[in-house]
């Protein structure tokens, strides 16, 4: 359904995190060696939003919001936001 977030959105969640750690690791200047999945909502619009919690520590983790336009545009996926500062814990929500 167009409009709302559903939870753990379709397979392409994990890869477009794999796409997206570069845009991150520029703007937090550091490299993260762990970048992991832990959960993620699709959102439908004029292409996808994900909000997806990404490991990237033991103990660490951040939230990252990736927009992916529709095929036809042959656009990579952008990193729109994050929140860095995240435990397992923390809910998942627009931001």
């Amino acid at each position: 359904m167009s409009g709302m977030f559903e939870k753990s959105g379709p397979k392409s969640g994990p890869e477009v995190v794999d796409q997206v750690k570069a845009q991150l690791e520029g703007k937090e200047n550091k490299t993260y060696p762990m970048f992991k999945a832990i959960e993620y909502k699709t959102q439908v619009v004029a292409g996808t939003i994900y909000l997806i919690k990404v490991q990237v520590g033991e103990n660490d983790y951040v939230h990252i919001r990736v927009f992916q336009s529709l095929p036809h545009e042959n656009k990579g996926p952008e990193l729109a936001g994050y929140q860095t500062g995240k435990t397992r814990n923390d809910p998942l929500n627009y931001f």
